[in-house]
């Protein structure tokens, strides 16, 4: 069952209070979920099962998305404040250094709790920041661009769509390479999730000059791409692997940017296999 941890964050104007919804299942050593932009924590279900067997899973809304409201006002949706708010999260949970597995955003900042030695093993599936300019302002296009399709349409096409394979893809084939594999239900959730996310025009305008350029030298790291990642490109992980040059590169055969949906065998034995 979802929970709400709230705990105070520092920002220039003194302590700010930050509240993020998360869901917690399983046994093990701990393991955190970061989901992309615009999307949530839902967006893990399909590997949580697997990975509950052997991990403390604990997959997160990031602030201003799914059930998690935005930062409170002194707080920035970038990338340092993010990674501070994730690492009171951790702490209030009372979970030291975990494994961490984040997808696109997510991956991101995977990577950044890596390098400030806030995790004890990194898995980023497709993760933002290694991008050229002109990828950036592509990836960021296409986002946008989902996102006012999903503000305008109506609740009931929203469910309409999703009933039948073709609506599935209509609606989340930027993301899926398999959409159909999506449950209905799910592929409602996704479309309202990014709909609704109150973060998502601060958290992108934040990222807007993000680049990952600094090695996570001393934890064991794994960077996985998906062979049809119509967001972020491919080759974007080969660039990261120059930049992480002691970091498992693998590849996500048949896998779009949302890799969990696609192959949930597949990642969750590549953030298993990552995370020993």
């Amino acid at each position: 069952m979802p929970a709400i941890a709230s705990f105070p964050v520092p920002s220039v104007h003194g302590p700010r209070t930050v509240s993020v919804s998360y869901a917690r299942t399983g046994r093990g050593e701990p393991l955190l979920l970061l989901h992309g932009i615009g999307h949530h924590r839902q967006a893990w279900d399909p590997v949580i099962p697997v990975l509950a067997a052997e991990r403390d899973v604990i997959s997160v809304d990031l602030p201003g998305f799914g059930d998690s409201p935005a930062l409170p006002e002194g707080l920035r949706h970038d990338l340092p404040t993010t990674t501070a708010v994730l690492g009171a999260l951790c702490e209030a949970l009372e979970i030291e250094r975990p494994h961490v597995a984040g997808n696109s955003l997510g991956g991101l900042l995977a990577l950044e709790l890596g390098r400030t030695r806030l995790a004890r093993s990194v898995t980023a599936l497709s993760p933002a920041g290694f991008w050229t300019r002109a990828e950036q302002r592509y990836a960021f296009t296409v986002l946008l661009t989902m996102r006012a399709a999903a503000r305008r349409m109506p609740v009931p096409v929203v469910e309409r769509l999703s009933r039948t394979a073709a609506g599935r893809a209509a609606l989340t084939s930027t993301v899926y390479a398999r959409p159909g594999r999506r449950a209905p239900e799910a592929v409602v959730a996704d479309t309202l999730a990014l709909a609704r996310a109150t973060g998502f025009e601060r958290t992108l305008r934040a990222g807007s000059d993000v680049l990952f350029t600094d090695d996570v030298p001393g934890i064991p790291v794994t960077v996985a791409w998906g062979s049809k990642d119509r967001l972020l490109l491919p080759r974007q992980g080969v660039r990261a692997k120059r930049i992480l040059p002691h970091a498992r590169l693998v590849r996500l055969p048949g896998c779009g940017h949302v890799p969990m949906n696609d192959d949930p065998a597949l990642v969750a034995r590549v953030i298993l296999d990552g995370s020993r």
